[in-house]
């Protein structure tokens, strides 16, 4: 059974950076960081797939940075988030799938419960 655990939210002004982190314990394939703001659909931000290779949303390439630790039997997936915009205020979810190297958000199968990133202008 899989645990994802996210911490690292909150709120900053535009320019800012945060950080945030999963702890995710159980095997897993892909893992990765998904967003939803407001009225709008759940994206993919960014995911580490096979060979520990990351990809990323257009919108957010050369501002955010996947990464993952490992400590014991516990991954630590991070998302570094920097020069941020107004627009990247959403609920931000990490997430993990436990067949298969996909990265999308039908496809993942344990979903933390979410952390708010809320960016000022």
């Amino acid at each position: 059974q899989v645990h994802l655990v996210e911490s690292g939210g909150g709120s900053v002004q535009a320019g800012g950076s945060l950080r945030l982190s999963c702890a995710i314990s159980g095997y897993t394939y892909s893992m990765g960081w998904f967003r939803q703001a407001l009225g709008k659909e759940r994206e993919k931000i960014a995911c580490i797939g096979y060979g520990g290779f990351p990809s990323y949303a257009d919108s957010v390439k050369g501002r955010f940075t996947i990464t993952i630790s490992h400590d014991n039997a516990k991954k630590i997936l991070y998302l570094q988030m920097d020069s941020l915009k107004p627009d990247d205020t959403a609920m931000y979810y990490c997430a993990a799938r436990t067949t298969g190297w996909g990265c999308t958000p039908t496809g993942m199968d344990n979903w933390g419960k979410g952390t708010l990133v809320n960016i000022s202008s």
